[in-house]
């Protein structure tokens, strides 16, 4: 296999884009996208069905009641952020299967796609990723 090939396939198996992430959640795939982000950030907007899971406070104990056979996608604020890797590299290493959502709750935004919270945003889902 080329390196060009190796390359983009490895980045593919630790990413998702949310198109991606809301079509798999809607065509009922075992997906749980999870706010690394600290509380207040979850409460003011988060994706609709996310849980909250500051990478902060990840551990063995904080996560042995999660279920093993899911996809984890976890997220923050966007490419300015780096919870969302903090947070897949820590559940990665409890042995969850994860992968980080590109751009986070912005590029979630920026897609169209409604948020849940105080601060909750009803975009109607006016995509505008057409990949």
């Amino acid at each position: 296999m080329n390196a060009q090939v190796n390359f983009y396939e490895n980045k593919l198996a630790y990413e998702m884009d949310p198109s991606d992430l809301f079509e798999g959640m809607n065509n009922g795939e075992k997906i749980i996208p999870v706010d690394a982000r600290r509380p207040e950030g979850y409460s003011k907007e988060h994706i609709p069905g996310a849980i909250n899971l500051p990478h902060r406070l990840m551990s063995e104990e904080s996560t042995k009641t999660l279920a093993k056979d899911v996809l984890y996608v976890t997220y923050c604020d966007g490419i300015g952020c780096n919870a969302s890797t903090k947070g897949a590299l820590k559940l990665a290493s409890f042995g969850f299967k994860v992968k980080e959502l590109i751009g986070g709750i912005e590029w979630w935004k920026l897609d169209g796609y409604d948020t849940e919270g105080t601060q909750g945003v009803t975009l109607g889902a006016k995509v505008r990723c057409f990949c």
